[in-house]
């Protein structure tokens, strides 16, 4: 537990820590009065009403939306399912700027809607609302639908056999089997909206603002640190309380169900009325997450003469107005080389947290694992600005060095690898590592010999999760990304932020290069969940 303690109270606790100290106690003296002044401001509650309520329209419309194709995904079994279910995935994988990208070219200034009935939604809510409903519909398949394609069919069955009707079987025997599913995944799209940045700096500009998007401005265009430091307290007691109620929705959910087998469950859709709720699903799918990626590569062919590669090969060059230092094509290699680095950091860290949770036990281990969580539930913007004001001086000056990047995206993949590591190490079995011992082999070699063979595909995997999660984080990079290295995220939101077609047509093709890349990753990722062949599961 050294190591990844270490790293987390580096890192981690003291820029959030020095952010809060130096909005609250400017002087040496703890202003907790600043709490209830920034609090009681106008604009301040404007920002924490319209946080809130965004998040709970979206969460309402996400469910709306994709509980259908939870059930689809989960009843029905028709061609291409496995293919379309990696479909839905994408989006989740996909940065945030990017999934903001991609309705702008929907419905922003010269998008398809624009084009074709003069209607633009970048200005509304409504583009805010639809682009989190694209970003979160793999949540709710996912979680929901993985959840009913286990439960037995027969229990409803029964319920209709006693004279029960489809409706009042229905009702009374899954719905509440599925009521923790719903909630921990209605749970999850409200925090992932809640906290939500990207998105809403793109689609919101000066219109909308979520806390996220104000602490960003609070910190870096007004220098507001005493606002800054209470809405990041604000964010962090909301997101953890939403942490703990999804906390206790998944413990309901794994002791209170009996599930079957999957492949029980799934048949082909019978009658008129299920071929047409299939092609209901398969409709949405095609116009809410085909037709904003279809637009997105479209827009970046389209050029002012024809379609062409001009804004692609425009990315190789530098612009007269010097916004960039090095053409924008180098972010693709930066972007990679962090990604890489954040990568590994990632699964050092996580891989030995995951270690120590699966051999200790007691309060301390679980506070640790809460600990490993914290960086979901925190301001990313409050951890890159805290980077920059704690991280200045010796022994720890790294504002100017290039690790200061993989090191903030790392901290936002070492839950996804603690989360997808943790249960394949707790599943092997204690006694091989005890006969290893018995048979005269070090701890080293025991975990080298037994335990890593047995996890080896569950560690590609969370290297493969941390590294599409560093290569599309924002919040942080933003801040301490240098000019002269920018990502890939960064190099998208600078080039929209600048008037002009040839800057926009930029956008576009960075933003479908980006989106190729995660793709590529999703797709080696669901190729090692789903293959077979070697049996070390």
């Amino acid at each position: 537990m050294a190591l990844p303690v270490a790293f987390f109270g580096v890192f981690f606790a003291w820029p959030v820590v020095s952010i809060v100290d130096r909005g609250l106690r400017p002087d040496g003296a703890w202003r907790f009065g600043r709490i209830g002044e920034t609090l009681s401001r106008p604009d301040i509650l404007d920002v924490l009403g319209f946080t809130v309520w965004q998040a709970l329209a979206s969460t309402g419309l996400t469910l709306l939306v994709a509980l259908p194709g939870a059930y689809v995904f989960a009843r029905f079994d028709f061609p291409g399912k496995s293919v379309l279910r990696a479909v839905v995935t994408v989006p989740f994988v996909l940065p945030t700027v990017l999934v903001g990208t991609a309705f702008l070219a929907l419905v922003g200034r010269g998008g398809l809607t624009d084009e074709l009935w003069g209607l633009r939604l970048d200005t509304s809510v409504w583009a805010i609302l639809l682009a989190h409903v694209f970003f979160n519909y793999a949540v709710v398949v996912r979680t929901v639908g993985g959840l009913w394609s286990q439960l037995d069919p027969r229990q409803e069955e029964a319920a209709r056999v006693l004279g029960a009707s489809r409706w009042t079987a229905w009702r009374t025997v899954t719905l509440p089997a599925l009521v923790p599913a719903v909630a921990a995944a209605a749970l999850m799209v409200f925090l992932f909206t809640f906290t939500s940045f990207g998105v809403v700096q793109i689609l919101g500009g000066d219109a909308y603002s979520t806390l996220e998007a104000e602490i960003y401005r609070q910190t870096a265009r007004l220098l507001d640190l005493p606002t800054a430091a209470v809405l990041t307290l604000v964010q962090f007691v909301a997101v953890g309380a939403i942490l703990g109620v999804h906390a206790w929705t998944v413990r309901r959910r794994e002791t209170a169900l009996r599930l079957v087998a999957p492949e029980r469950t799934a048949r082909r859709p019978r009658g008129a009325g299920q071929w047409a709720l299939l092609a209901g699903v398969l409709l949405s799918v095609a116009l809410l997450i085909l037709l904003p990626l279809g637009v997105l590569v479209e827009r970046s062919f389209a050029g002012p003469h024809g379609y062409g590669l001009g804004y692609y090969r425009a990315l190789g060059s530098l612009d007269e107005s010097g916004t960039f230092l090095v053409p924008p094509l180098e972010a693709i290699g930066n972007s990679l080389r962090y990604a890489v680095a954040a990568t590994a950091i990632a699964v050092l860290v996580g891989g030995l947290a995951a270690a120590a949770l699966t051999r200790r036990a007691g309060r301390l281990v679980r506070g640790f694992d809460a600990l490993l969580m914290l960086p979901l539930g925190v301001s990313a913007v409050t951890v890159g600005f805290g980077f920059l004001i704690t991280l200045d001086e010796p022994p720890l000056d790294l504002r100017a060095s290039w690790i200061l990047v993989p090191l903030a995206q790392a901290l936002v993949g070492v839950p996804f690898v603690v989360r997808t590591m943790l249960p394949v190490l707790r599943a092997v079995d204690e006694r091989l590592r005890e006969a290893a011992a018995v048979l005269g082999a070090s701890p080293w070699r025991a975990w080298r010999e037994v335990d890593l063979p047995l996890v080896r595909r569950a560690l590609l995997i969370a290297a493969g999760f941390a590294f599409a999660v560093s290569l599309g984080e924002f919040g942080a990079t933003v801040f301490i990304a240098r000019p002269d290295s920018p990502t890939l995220p960064v190099a998208v939101a600078r080039l929209l932020g600048r008037p002009g077609e040839l800057n926009y047509g930029q956008a576009m093709a960075l933003s479908t290069i980006l989106m190729v890349v995660c793709a590529v990753s999703l797709l080696l990722l669901e190729r090692l969940r789903t293959d077979r062949t070697s049996g070390e599961f």
